[in-house]
């Protein structure tokens, strides 16, 4: 999972795709990259880490340009520790392309042999994203052999992108002397929306981002949502041109962006996401009291912070005490995002610190967003025993996480997820040192986000029911991405630690 973002405008831009990627930043904690258009001159600047730790203002100085892009990382294909995955990409032909990428290929493997034995063009990195690059400009070459590239063109490229690439990508370019690109995959599973702004000249602003929270902050309309398939071309005029370019199309927004994923103040297909967390709280509901007895409940705490919505709603409709018991370091990251098992489990002390009062000689209900690998709840639970607590209830606002998902959130394999072998909730609550866990239904998780919005024909909700939208993916394919998971790797000599850590400056013609 990354954040994106595009910028056009008759003022510099580095500085507002600077704040935007600040509102993106839970999507990718790993690294972050701002490219700028000046003239005909890209300038770019990576580097690991968080956003306000990898730019500088000599950094932001050398960002010139009323044309960029942006992106935050969580690496879900290739190296996490290496500066050169991180994002955006460029090539220099045709014209010169930077390109950012959010989702995750599922047939990046064929597609980097084709490009190399047909396309003639070499991968560099073990990125997909370098691997969607290459793609997209060897179809604007085939495009622009016997005519320049305009609309049309732009539009007949993306097309033929669609058709070699599977899995899920919204995607923004800038292409140098004429203009900027976003499009998004034809099963609509990662975000991606589009806004404008009026200008203190009169002149109309645009920006693509993957989460309408981006504008919001920085005072542009958010004009809709792309749609699956579709893709946004916009000159150097500013003359904004929009084409279906897929065949068959549909709508299969990820349910994980709203159980967890996405900031609560964004909306994502019509869908709000803070709203769709109370929906889900209400459903859940209907299933503690199912299978709980609320006598022996005396509050219900979250684990916050994205699953407060939901606890609150579940306590409303409960009518059980709500009670907040943890209270959280805002200067830690995200557990479930951070690369590694061993630093997931030793950040979640540093991450939550539980309050005695909240919890002596009561029985809780913790209520989380979801949980997938156990390290987290587990650690909470022994918290909540810790500081008093009789009885530990735990409710998820997810179905069971079962399944490896392919789409760009990092669970790829089922060796590492707890449910993965099928566990109830009974196997489930002694692995966590739990007294009772309860679970959403698929069809509760369902049933709230199409409360939200009942245009949308069905969402991607791979990892807790193992359907995969694409289609493509095959006991062999999950066979091979846990080998590659579990394969060991080689650490980077002393002096290339150095350079993966330090400078990611780069100016290109």
């Amino acid at each position: 999972m990354c954040g994106i973002v595009a910028m056009m405008s008759r003022e510099p831009v580095n500085q507002r795709i600077y704040d935007a990627l600040h509102l993106l930043q839970h999507r990718g904690q790993d690294a972050a990259g701002i490219a700028t258009l000046d003239g005909l001159h890209f300038h770019m600047y990576k580097a690991m880490g968080l956003v306000r730790d990898v730019f500088r203002t000599r950094n932001m100085r050398d960002l010139t340009g009323n044309i960029g892009i942006g992106q935050v990382r969580y690496p879900t294909q290739g190296c996490a520790s290496s500066n050169q995955e991180s994002q955006p990409f460029y090539v220099n032909a045709p014209y010169g392309i930077m390109f950012a990428h959010n989702g995750n290929l599922t047939n990046a493997a064929e597609l980097t042999q084709e490009l190399y034995e047909t396309d003639r063009r070499h991968i560099n990195t073990t990125s997909d994203s370098e691997v969607l690059l290459n793609v997209l400009a060897t179809e604007i070459s085939r495009v622009t052999q016997t005519k320049s590239l305009d609309a049309e063109g732009v539009f007949e490229a993306v097309a033929a992108v669609h058709r070699r690439v599977r899995g899920s990508y919204g995607c923004c370019a800038v292409i140098a002397g004429k203009g900027l690109l976003a499009f998004r995959d034809p099963h609509g599973i990662r975000p991606l929306c589009y806004g404008t702004n009026v200008a203190e000249d009169g002149s109309i602003e645009h920006m693509v981002s993957s989460e309408s929270v981006t504008m919001i902050g920085l005072g542009f309309k958010v004009e809709r949502d792309i749609a699956p398939g579709e893709a946004i071309w916009i000159d150097l005029k500013g003359n904004v041109s929009v084409r279906q370019c897929a065949e068959h199309a549909e709508l299969n927004p990820c349910a994980f962006e709203f159980v967890y994923f996405a900031r609560p103040d964004s909306t994502i297909d019509g869908i709000n996401v803070y709203g769709a967390r109370l929906k889900l709280g209400e459903y859940l509901a209907k299933t503690v009291r199912e299978k709980l007895d609320l006598s022996e409940i005396d509050v219900v705490m979250p684990i916050p912070d994205s699953s407060r919505p939901c606890a609150q709603q579940l306590a409303q409709e409960l009518g059980i005490p709500y009670r907040e018991g943890f209270i959280k370091n805002r200067y830690v990251g995200r557990t479930f995002i951070m690369p590694g098992q061993a630093v997931r489990k030793k950040s979640v002390r540093q991450k939550l610190n539980a309050m005695p009062v909240e919890f002596e000689g009561k029985n809780l209900l913790l209520v989380d967003d979801s949980i997938v690998r156990g390290t987290t709840m587990r650690e909470i639970v022994r918290m909540a025993r810790e500081s008093g607590a009789k009885k530990v209830f735990v409710a998820s606002s997810a179905p069971r996480v079962m399944f490896p998902n392919v789409y760009g959130i990092d669970m790829p394999t089922k060796s590492e997820l707890l449910c993965g072998d099928g566990k109830d909730e009974a196997a489930v609550a002694e692995a966590i040192g739990a007294d009772a866990v309860v679970y959403q239904t698929l069809e509760g998780l369902k049933g709230a986000l199409h409360d939200m919005n009942p245009d949308v024909p069905r969402f991607d909700c791979s990892c807790f029911d193992g359907v995969y939208v694409t289609g493509d993916i095959t006991d062999e394919y999950l066979a091979r991405l846990d080998a590659a998971r579990n394969a060991p790797v080689a650490k980077p000599a002393p002096d290339e630690e150095g350079d993966e850590a330090g400078e990611g400056k780069s100016t290109l013609a």
